[in-house]
């Protein structure tokens, strides 16, 4: 991911992301949906899906940019948000 890319392009990546990594069919994740309630995700889930993201975006988040992720399209942001300060 760069910071040159949409945040649509960015939402795909994570959806594509989310589904490879979970198993979880694409056309189930929806910008709303929850990460633990919906999408079944648990918190060593998580933390997989935080250092896959690092790996994506070569940025290392601090675990502060991602207390309050709760859903799809909070993680589009906060990612959309770390890749921006990175211009």
């Amino acid at each position: 991911m760069k910071a040159s890319q949409s945040r649509d392009e960015i939402q795909g990546e994570v959806t594509a992301t989310l589904s490879e990594m979970f198993g979880i069919e694409a056309s189930l994740i929806r910008p709303d949906s929850h990460l633990y309630r919906d999408l079944d995700l648990d918190s060593i889930d998580a933390v997989d899906f935080a250092v896959t993201l690092q790996q994506h975006t070569d940025r290392r988040f601090e675990p502060t940019e991602f207390e309050s992720i709760r859903t799809v399209d909070d993680v589009v942001d906060a990612v959309c948000k770390i890749l921006r300060a990175q211009e």
